[in-house]
């Protein structure tokens, strides 16, 4: 028997080394005369950890990391005999950091082969699929619907309206659209389950198809994920192959097929309308809405349009019920939240639970505080786009809600950490050029607003009429958030006005700035 050695072929490990790893541990295995199967996994997401190598063992899948090509030989002298290592890290299922996760939606990446059907299903995979063939479309909505499952990609509205909107619509053609154009710092969760999991993303479009009457689905991916294009058409070839695309999906009356698309890098095509318009062929500019997508949407037919983790969720509502899901979570944040961790933090990577965390427990407890030692002096959720909470709001339950009383987001849920030393005024000015570089033009608060931004807060950095100028930031920050087309506009105040709110000392004059660095 072969020994089944696991090593991930996630783009965040390939990056240190993973695939440097695999090719040294083939070679030594071979020039040893030893058989071994190297199954390349996604992720687990202890991202301090990679390259981490996973043996397969009577007693479990025991992990070493993080591991350099010249770690291979004592590596497998010590996986061909007692196991003893300075890297071995024990069973993985066991290390604390995984074992007190929820893992509902990444249950099987970084254990399963991302291009296997036959593993996917061997660990749960298509049983969400399975039901859903045996149920009407009303039955999958009220599964749905029930799960208080909300959108990932950062407005959380509820899923099992928007599916219900489309299904209930009428037209000769609708579709299925998946958001993968995943471009908000500190993100991360959308490539990973791409890359490590696709069939679950596959099986949740597929359920999709099914309850709203939809033959044709689309997965619009960033131009800056390679690896993860190249997993998912891996993948949609193989449910091709194994039946659970195409015609009579599953051995049903259903049909429903799936492309991938690759967009060009405009982060403004995260925003549903711009990605309809960049699909169709032409420039990502916002759309006015009404009409909304689910009327009008691609082609202008009713359309579906969900984050990458929000398909993925939907497999584990339809196999084990919506009562299952719903029992995780807090208020009308129900469920899980795969939260990225990163910036200036020590244990960065991805950590599934349900929502009710506070933020404190994940910055200092899970992430074990900032990767320099400094004190943590602030923490941006939800992209460039998201509000800076200083330590007194470390209390913040993780929830749509709280934070939205906090004048917050949870977006995408990516948290980036930083220490002491940042300098809040910068960052605040780095929103509007972030928003001025991205807008796509279409309306004058984005596109004026940010660039009058960056203008005002170069100002007041000069000590300029500092009171004044102030003042014209917060108008500024009122017009694009209320005037604006879409979220970049609307949204880019809460980065510049929880930067004011709370560490308003960096806006002032230089001395007062550099003392309250020291």
């Amino acid at each position: 028997m072969s020994l089944r050695v696991f090593i991930p072929l996630d783009a965040g490990s390939v990056a240190v080394g993973a695939d440097d790893v695999a090719l040294a541990l083939a070679q030594a295995a071979k020039a040893g005369n030893i058989a071994i199967d190297i199954v390349r996994t996604g992720s687990r997401g202890l991202y301090w950890l990679e390259p981490m190598v996973e043996v397969a063992t009577s007693a479990g899948r025991i992990a070493f990391g993080p591991a350099t090509p010249a770690d291979v030989p004592s590596l497998l002298d010590a996986i061909t005999g007692n196991g003893q290592h300075p890297l071995r890290l024990g069973i993985a299922d066991e290390i604390p950091w995984l074992k007190r996760q929820t893992r509902l939606t990444f249950a099987r990446c970084g254990i399963t082969d991302p291009r296997s059907v036959e593993d996917y299903r061997a660990h749960g995979g298509y049983k969400g699929l399975e039901r859903a063939l045996t149920l009407s479309s009303d039955d999958i909505l009220a599964d749905v619907t029930a799960s208080g499952l909300r959108g990932r990609g950062g407005a959380g509205f509820p899923t099992g309206i928007k599916w219900k909107t489309v299904a209930q619509a009428q037209a000769d053609r609708k579709f299925i659209v998946c958001n993968a154009d995943e471009g908000d710092s500190g993100t991360f969760a959308d490539r990973m389950i791409m890359e490590g999991d696709p069939f679950v993303v596959i099986e949740g479009m597929t359920i999709a198809g099914i309850t709203v009457g939809a033959t044709k689905g689309y997965i619009y991916i960033r131009s800056e994920y390679p690896h993860a294009v190249i997993a998912m058409n891996a993948a949609i070839a193989a449910a091709k192959r194994a039946g659970y695309l195409g015609t009579k999906v599953g051995g049903s009356a259903h049909s429903f097929d799936l492309e991938v698309r690759v967009g060009a890098g405009a982060y403004v095509c995260g925003e549903e309308t711009s990605l309809l318009e960049s699909l169709e062929g032409r420039r990502g500019i916002v759309r006015a809405k009404p009409p909304l997508p689910a009327h009008k949407g691609l082609f202008g037919k009713p359309t579906v349009i969900n984050n990458v983790l929000s398909f993925a969720a939907i497999p584990f509502i339809l196999d084990n019920g919506a009562k299952a899901y719903a029992d995780y979570g807090m208020g009308r944040s129900r469920g899980t939240m795969p939260i990225q961790l990163a910036g200036n933090i020590r244990y960065g990577g991805l950590f599934e639970t349900a929502f009710g965390i506070t933020l404190g427990e994940l910055i200092d407890d899970i992430g074990g505080g900032t990767f320099t030692g400094r004190p943590v002096r602030a923490v941006q959720v939800g992209g460039p786009l998201g509000a800076y909470f200083p330590r007194a709001l470390f209390d913040t339950p993780f929830d749509y809600e709280a934070f939205a009383a906090r004048e917050g987001l949870i977006g995408h849920a990516g948290i980036v950490v930083f220490d002491d030393s940042v300098d809040m005024a910068k960052q605040a000015r780095f929103a509007m050029e972030f928003c001025a570089v991205e807008s796509c033009g279409k309306c004058t608060p984005c596109r004026i607003g940010s660039t009058r931004g960056v203008e005002t807060i170069d100002k007041i950095r000069r000590d300029e009429r500092v009171s004044e100028n102030l003042t014209v930031v917060e108008d500024l920050c009122n017009t694009m958030k209320f005037g604006s087309l879409c979220a970049l506009g609307g949204f880019t105040p809460y980065p510049v006005m929880s930067a004011l709110k709370h560490f308003r000392e960096d806006f002032g004059p230089a001395p007062a700035r550099l003392q309250a660095a020291e």
